[in-house]
């Protein structure tokens, strides 16, 4: 191998995340891989190096191995999308990004969607390749696997791994037009990439993945680069993202496979530096304060509150409120939570991560049952607006809502919410479908289930 660049890492957590930067150019771009890289070999791959040779001729570009793959630490788990946002946001402050575009490679998508509603402050513009909203079939979303087909492939995918020939027949599959010097290089580099059991990891976290609910909160610029013959993602799915971020351009770029050939990433590549120049020179400069950013809201408040004071009398109940109120904010410290109001016995919160805000709520109620209290929770996530640096909004309203619904120490969530946790490891029973007051439609909940609680699927 020769890594034409130094490898350098990022610590995110307790993680070690490599990442290597090239390029001078006048603007950042942060490339989100797909399913496994390997940052020194992929300079041996000529489809891989041609993309990276072509985006540091105009750009600085970041590149790195998600944990668990290529050169980053391995882990034990899945990491969900929220953990792998937090690397993300590790590699640029160690390579002294504020703000950048992101490039999502298929799977890379989805979390690069969900970055860029979260932290509009920190991305200008982003362009998605091969990528999709969903991994599994729906009513209403027709493209995916059903859950016994996937689960069979990842088996196989683990079982197969190492024998002969195996690696090189999907390489074939995701670039049928490549020669086979290629085919060879692609193979080698899944070798190098991932193991069998990180492969596995990654494929079950994928499974959960429903980014949906985040796609009308996208407000940069977006391209969207489709292969109009892909063998592994359909065109559909790509016209689907296309369709639903307010804005977006669809390319669909002529060509079977997936990964396709070095030739054939020429002409997409020249669309992405196409895109990108004329953001940049257009308005990807200038750096506005956002307005709106896609948070996790959460609300708590104690259950039967009213009683318990009359119960206690004035003074022991406000003692008794102060302990709650220091129990709560210990916690939002403790899960990175915002406090945004305080009333009565209630709190409202927001989060950049809905898995933290869920294990945020749960250790709320366990903390605040050692005081003798019992809380309700209710969290969604949607777009917000920022105001005097705290949000507010329909989204803020929804979660209120949902909140109102919970039985006591019970957390429940919206469904945007449970979407989200892919790969976090958090269960949940299923809620049933309520009308929330003041909102339309009927909104499906669901609630955060106990060890001994079936989960919802």
């Amino acid at each position: 191998m020769r890594p034409m660049a130094e490898t350098r890492y990022a610590q995110s957590g307790e993680i070690s995340i490599a990442y290597q930067v090239t390029g001078d150019g006048p603007f950042d771009v942060v490339m989100i891989p797909g399913s496994t890289s390997h940052g020194a070999y992929d300079w041996e791959v000529p489809v891989f190096r041609t993309v990276i040779e072509h985006l540091s001729s105009f750009c600085r570009l970041i590149r790195f191995d998600k944990r668990g793959t290529g050169m980053s630490d391995r882990t034990a788990g899945l990491p969900d999308l929220e953990t792998r946002m937090d690397d993300v946001r590790a590699v640029m402050d160690a390579a002294g990004s504020e703000r950048a575009a992101l490039c999502g490679i298929s799977e890379g998508g989805p979390m690069s969607l969900l970055f860029a509603a979260t932290y509009p402050d920190r991305v200008w513009a982003l362009a998605l390749y091969g990528s999709f909203a969903r991994y599994m079939v729906a009513p209403d979303y027709p493209w995916g696997s059903s859950e016994a087909e996937y689960l069979r492939s990842v088996t196989e995918d683990r079982l197969r791994f190492g024998e002969p020939g195996f690696l090189e027949a999907g390489a074939r599959h995701v670039a049928p037009n490549a020669p086979e010097e290629e085919i060879r290089a692609l193979a080698e580099h899944d070798r190098y990439a991932g193991s069998p059991g990180a492969d596995a990891a990654l494929s079950l976290m994928n499974m959960r993945i429903d980014v949906r609910g985040v796609l009308g909160s996208i407000r940069v610029p977006t391209l969207v680069l489709h292969r109009n013959s892909d063998t592994s993602v359909k065109i559909e799915e790509g016209r689907y993202l296309a369709e639903r971020i307010p804005g977006a351009r669809l390319i669909e770029v002529p060509g079977e496979g997936h990964v396709g050939s070095a030739a054939e990433a020429v002409p997409w590549l020249e669309e992405v530096e196409g895109f990108l120049r004329h953001v940049w020179e257009t308005s990807g400069s200038f750096e506005a304060e956002p307005e709106r950013a896609l948070a996790t809201i959460l609300f708590t408040d104690i259950v039967g509150s009213t009683e318990r004071a009359i119960s206690m009398g004035d003074r022991p109940w406000r003692e008794l409120l102060e302990h709650h109120h220091a129990v709560v904010r210990r916690e939002l410290l403790r899960f990175r939570g915002t406090e945004v109001d305080t009333a009565g016995d209630g709190f409202l919160a927001s989060f950049d991560g809905p898995a933290r805000a869920i294990r945020c709520a749960c250790s709320i109620r366990d903390a605040v049952g050692e005081l003798g209290l019992q809380i309700r929770a209710g969290l969604h996530t949607g777009e917000c607006e920022i105001v005097d640096g705290k949000v507010a909004g329909i989204a803020v309203h929804t979660g209120a809502r949902v909140a109102a619904l919970a039985a006591p120490d019970e957390v429940l969530v919206s469904s945007t919410v449970r979407d989200l946790v892919a790969g976090s490891g958090i269960e949940f029973a299923d809620g049933g479908e309520h009308e929330l007051k003041g909102l339309p439609e009927r909104w499906h909940l669901y609630r955060v289930a106990d060890r001994h609680e079936p989960a919802a699927r």
